[in-house]
């Protein structure tokens, strides 16, 4: 899993993105601790899963559209913090529908469901990477 001012950059790309993206989805997983093999844009065909793939364990799967779809994102949270509790509500202002999303007690916003809970995640894993770094120098080591 990459340094807690990585995935909090990430998360702020989900926060601001209006739309999913797949190099989102690549990166997410990345950031997540998979192996990721992007789709090169020059190939384009129905063999080629989109996005690319990723490995878990000695098999290789089709990267999940984590930004787009909630039961990908939901699913990535429980595979990786599955004692993690969380939280999704929709939020309409001014005709405009957001999301928000608590992971761990981290909160983030979103355009859409999937984004908000991946950028609450993100900045929950963070928080988990720099805690026990803080909790040494907190305590003089």
């Amino acid at each position: 899993m990459h340094r807690p001012e990585h995935l909090l950059a990430l998360a702020d790309r989900c926060e601001t993105a209006s739309k999913p993206d797949r190099t989102l989805d690549a990166d997410i997983y990345e950031a997540l601790g998979f192996n990721v093999r992007r789709k090169p844009s020059h190939l384009v065909g129905r063999r080629t899963p989109p996005g690319g793939i990723y490995q878990e364990g000695s098999l290789w799967k089709t990267l999940g559209s984590v930004s787009a779809n909630i039961d990908v994102a939901v699913g990535l949270l429980r595979q990786k913090a599955p004692d993690w509790r969380w939280s999704l509500q929709s939020m309409a202002v001014d005709d405009t529908a957001t999301f928000q999303a608590l992971v761990a007690e981290c909160q983030a916003n979103g355009t859409i469901g999937a984004l908000a809970l991946c950028a609450a995640m993100l900045r929950a894993f963070a928080r988990a990477r720099s805690a026990p770094a803080s909790a040494a120098e907190h305590d003089g080591r």
